[in-house]
């Protein structure tokens, strides 16, 4: 269905107070129709098959939309399929654990995200029938514009843009916008009222995924590639072959952190450590001690460097330094309640951080019977 602009009023706009500088190829009410109709053709032909478009539900819309914040695609596919088995509705979700729950999403870090979804499905169950405006949306749980819009736009029809990461890097090529930014979410803020302007009001819930699609298939961050694009007439960076010029937004400014970590093994079993659960990260997750995590009388004299790995979290790149060492004894440990020896069988019962997760594993083969 085409879009429609309301020609018969005498407007060249959509509904929106954005203006269009006269001299770009989307200035006009056909050419904005032109843009939307050519981007859902081409979304109609080259989507991806994916999980949460077969047989899509307002729970597979939610659960990927959690799932797929500050991570990708090929890393959420399998983490969804498992997800769904165990937990196939909200009302399932609901009557979890929030322990099983958190477990459930090892390894997709920003554990946050887990514990937001179950209280959403929580929420979610107090409605005779589930809301379908944004604004109500926005009330729940780790919800935002984004979210909000994507989630209501799919499920529901309802005509508001989504403006991601994604939408960013389009709007900013497509009107070769080079205004700094601060971060993505001033760029996402500020040129929410664009994508808004450039909705197509008959399918927003495709247009919506069209844009997206186009951003992550397409309109790469890197080496984008603009002679396949759709809408390549209607983008100023892609004609002019400077697309990579766009967004311009500041760096994060790196924080570089340096941490020791103790692998300390006591008849087949593995010293851990649990995050307070009032924790901004990782809470409730378990790694390798540190040695400021043990009690003053057990901090070891004497240990030995077996490896060092490195992870990144949000903007601080880290370097853990894995520290073998033995303790003369445990009792002291009975009043530390964020210290546990966990033997090796029973590691996947608990909940660790993936890096640590997969350091464990790889060092257990090597060192627990060393």
């Amino acid at each position: 269905m085409p879009i429609s602009y309301e020609k018969d009023r005498g407007r060249t706009q959509p509904s929106s107070d954005v203006k269009i500088p006269n001299n770009h190829p989307l200035s006009s009410a056909d050419a904005l129709e032109s843009f939307g109709n050519g981007l859902l053709a081409w979304y109609d032909e080259h989507k991806r098959e994916l999980p949460w478009r077969t047989a899509p539900s307002l729970y597979k819309t939610v659960v990927s939309e959690f799932m797929l914040q500050q991570t990708r695609v090929s890393t959420v596919l399998p983490y969804f399929e498992r997800w769904l088995e165990k937990f196939p509705d909200f009302a399932s979700l609901a009557a979890a654990s929030e322990e099983k729950v958190v477990k459930a999403w090892e390894g997709l870090g920003y554990y946050s995200r887990a514990r937001n979804l179950w209280k959403l499905a929580k929420e979610i169950q107090a409605f005779d029938a589930p809301p379908e405006d944004p604004e109500t949306w926005q009330t729940f749980p780790g919800v935002g514009p984004y979210v909000a819009a994507a989630v209501t736009s799919i499920s529901f029809g309802s005509a508001t843009a989504v403006a991601d990461g994604n939408v960013v890097r389009i709007l900013t090529r497509i009107f070769a916008q080079g205004e700094q930014f601060r971060d993505g979410a001033t760029a996402q803020r500020k040129l929410r009222p664009l994508a808004q302007a450039l909705l197509n009001p008959n399918r927003p819930g495709d247009y919506n995924q069209a844009v997206m699609e186009l951003g992550a298939t397409v309109c790469n961050r890197r080496s984008p590639l603009c002679l396949t694009c759709p809408v390549l007439k209607f983008c100023q960076a892609g004609q002019r072959g400077d697309a990579e010029a766009y967004p311009n937004i500041d760096k994060k400014k790196i924080e570089r952190l340096s941490i020791d970590r103790l692998w300390i093994v006591l008849n087949g079993a593995l010293l851990l450590h649990k995050i307070p659960d009032d924790s901004k990260r990782l809470a409730g997750l378990y790694e390798l001690p540190r040695p400021e995590d043990l009690p003053e009388s057990l901090k070891p004299q004497k240990t030995v460097h077996i490896t060092t790995k490195r992870r990144a979290i949000a903007n601080q790149s880290i370097e853990e330094r894995i520290l073998r060492t033995e303790l003369k004894g445990s009792r002291e440990l009975s009043n530390a309640t964020n210290l546990k020896f966990i033997p090796f069988e029973k590691l996947n019962e608990l909940t660790l951080s993936g890096p640590h997760r997969k350091w464990v594993k790889e060092l257990q083969e090597k060192l627990v019977f060393a």
